[in-house]
């Protein structure tokens, strides 16, 4: 299948899956996969790795000008700025610290307190909530001096799934914001579609922390809820307190962390709640988030940073930090040249930027059950080669390493969760295609890995070139059973499906029933009629025909 799918679903994909792969051009990098407890990030090694020549090389040799300060030995990456060079931190030398304790919402002390309301504790008449009927309810509003009345009357708060205000009260908590949860019978911790009504809590959190520079938050449901909440709420929380700000600010050095201002989340559960199943809702979500932050970091870089050397550099950090299972091989120009690579190597021939064919290994510590592999396009930069993009979007093109940046974040969880019985390959092709003498022309006849020959009747098709000696790879040397990849193919994908959804293809319904599964658990989905139905709606009337 084609489509474009989060590092969170990609993860999900270790549980189960044949052959499928995903497309779709992603939005700003901010949002485009919206979807981590402190880490400290060790910056990695030069090692050697045998590539599969027999060659001993280093992983970041042959570097041009651009990728020799892409290479840095340190963790910052140095923009060359005019006489001035701007440190950019590679990964975030911290992320939020979250957990889950038994405490009462109103001893709680710190920047932002958050309680979920369900519409149910409100008595609602002709659209408009007029009171509260919800005895736990009704206690907070008045240790709360009648905030919460306040909202529902001046705001209109209805407590619709998603919905939020703040306000600050300047107790214990400096700000309290109230999070709609709609009705209690339709709150989902898994829905069919789309995140779940307890990450749009976290999400409103993230939102607000944002707004007023907050530290510390907590959060609270009002009423019963199911312990997996507590890690949608973290997992919402801190990609909804995510802001790209790595190339805003000109100053010697920025420091990790300084993606948010939120340092500590507290979700909080009542008396006689499993506070250790909580707990680990909450770490499988801060795996899942940090590994969604990883790929934000790769794809809103632009092109003079995230370079194939790039790319390969943070493949080199996700494999330093969990050396007991993870391994890492770079091809280099050669090696591909022995296997016979010639989709491959017809992209990259027009640029100065070596290219750095990626494979991250994941073995679990116990027995292999099934092999599968995870390919990304890995196109740092995408000319359209001599079928130049002329029709607008150009300045855009460092996003079509989305996919592959999907499949290191999602390499970053496998690294954190460690799922058992199965093997993990993630592979990515990359390089950039650029125009040159030595470049391959529309009409050329190239040959893939497998002997077979392909006619390029045009050089911005280079996706599914490279793409083609990588799915060879990861079945001939690798012997993945399943496979699935994950690639910003075509904008016609996104002109048909709109942002919310992507393509999904395969021969295997098995395999496509199992991706909506694990998109389901991962607050994605490949496809859904929900989605389709919002593409209707218009500002200005019920639906809208383009």
């Amino acid at each position: 299948m084609r489509c474009c799918i989060s590092a969170r679903t990609v993860a999900q994909l270790s549980k189960s899956f044949t052959y499928c792969s995903a497309n779709r051009p992603l939005p700003r990098p901010v949002h485009s996969l919206h979807r981590h407890t402190i880490v400290a990030w060790k910056q990695p090694s030069l090692s050697l790795r045998s590539s599969s020549t027999g060659c001993v090389r280093p992983y970041v040799t042959g570097c041009s000008v651009r990728s020799a300060v892409a290479a840095s030995s340190t963790t910052d990456m140095s923009i060359p700025s005019g006489k001035t060079e701007q440190q950019v931190p590679l990964y975030p030398d911290r992320h939020i610290q979250a957990c889950a304790a038994i405490q009462d919402p109103l001893t709680w002390k710190g920047d932002l307190l958050a309680l979920g309301i369900h519409s149910d504790a409100l008595t609602v008449k002709e659209g408009e909530a007029t009171s509260i009927n919800d005895s736990a309810l009704q206690k907070l509003d008045k240790a709360l001096d009648g905030v919460i009345t306040e909202f529902i009357i001046a705001a209109e708060f209805t407590a619709k799934a998603g919905s939020s205000h703040t306000a600050r009260v300047g107790g214990s908590a400096r700000f309290v914001s109230i999070v709609g949860l709609g009705k209690k019978d339709n709150a989902s911790v898994e829905p069919e579609w789309g995140p779940s009504t307890y990450q749009k809590m976290g999400t409103a959190i993230g939102v607000a922390a944002k707004a007023h520079k907050a530290k510390t938050a907590a959060a609270f449901i009002v009423g019963s809820a199911p312990e997996q909440a507590a890690g949608r709420i973290t997992q919402g929380a801190m990609l909804s307190a995510y802001e790209a700000v790595r190339f805003k600010k000109a100053q010697p050095k920025l420091t990790g962390g300084s993606w948010t201002s939120l340092e500590k989340l507290q979700v909080l559960l009542p008396e006689g709640a499993d506070v250790g199943r909580a707990q680990q809702s909450v770490e499988r979500s801060c795996a899942m988030a940090k590994g969604a932050i990883v790929t934000r970091y790769l794809v809103e870089a632009p092109p003079n940073i995230c370079t194939p050397t790039h790319l390969a550099n943070a493949a080199a950090k996700i494999a330093e930090g969990a050396s007991d299972v993870m391994t890492l091989e770079v091809l280099e120009k050669e090696d591909c040249e022995k296997l016979k690579m010639g989709c491959y190597l017809a992209v990259a021939a027009c640029s100065e930027e070596p290219l750095k064919f990626i494979h991250l290994t994941y073995k679990p510590k116990g027995p292999v059950k099934k092999k599968i592999a995870l390919i990304g396009k890995g196109l740092t930069f995408d000319s359209g080669g001599y079928n130049l993009k002329v029709g607008g979007m150009i300045e855009l093109m460092k996003f079509d390493m989305g996919g592959a940046g999907a499949v290191f974040g999602a390499a970053q969880i496998i690294a954190d969760l460690k799922p058992e019985g199965v093997e993990i390959h993630f592979i990515s092709a990359s390089c950039e295609n650029m125009i040159d003498g030595k470049g391959m022309l529309p009409g050329d006849v190239v040959t893939a890995s497998n002997g077979k020959t392909v006619q390029v009747l045009n050089t911005d098709a280079e996706g599914r070139l490279t793409l083609a000696d990588a799915l060879v790879y990861a079945e001939k040397k690798c012997g993945a059973e399943a496979i699935v990849d994950v690639a910003t193919l075509t904008g016609a994908c996104m002109v048909a499906l709109g942002t919310s959804m992507c393509g999904m293809f395969s021969p295997n319904q098995q395999l496509v029933s199992q991706l909506k599964q694990a998109g389901s658990k991962s607050g994605d989905s490949p496809c859904c009629s929900d989605a389709e139905a919002q593409l209707l709606r218009s500002i200005v009337a019920r639906i809208k025909v383009c």
